[in-house]
């Protein structure tokens, strides 16, 4: 298990999926209908953009591509705290994913200032 947590692609793709389930688990009302949306984009979107990152063209498509992650991970604890908010009940279980996509905005924010250190030698 140690291993995944250093396979980025399969823990943002585990993310996702962690999104998906939690989504499921909130009901459904006209003011988390839309937060419900919002969430699952920005969190299934992290893993998106961190797959076309590792495949991008160039370093600086590479960084643009991993400012893209960073901006979903921010946008997904924003998320959740609405969440959390308009569901108390789930604030424990929203907590583990806002949790996890700081941690994956802190390694993202490193990967594009050591990217652009790397740049400027």
């Amino acid at each position: 298990m140690s291993n995944l947590k250093y396979d980025l692609e399969e823990r943002t793709a585990l993310l996702g999926e962690a999104v998906i389930e939690f989504a499921k688990l909130i009901p459904q009302t006209p003011i988390t209908t839309p937060l419900i949306n919002q969430f699952v984009k920005s969190g299934t979107a992290i893993g998106a953009n961190y797959c076309e990152a590792d495949s991008a063209e160039s370093r600086k498509d590479f960084e643009h591509k991993m400012g893209i992650c960073k901006k979903e991970s921010k946008e997904t604890r924003y998320w959740l705290r609405m969440i959390a908010k308009t569901c108390p009940g789930l604030k424990d279980q929203s907590r583990v994913l806002w949790q996890e996509s700081h941690e994956l905005l802190l390694i993202f924010s490193t990967i594009i200032k050591n990217s652009r250190a790397n740049t400027k030698k």
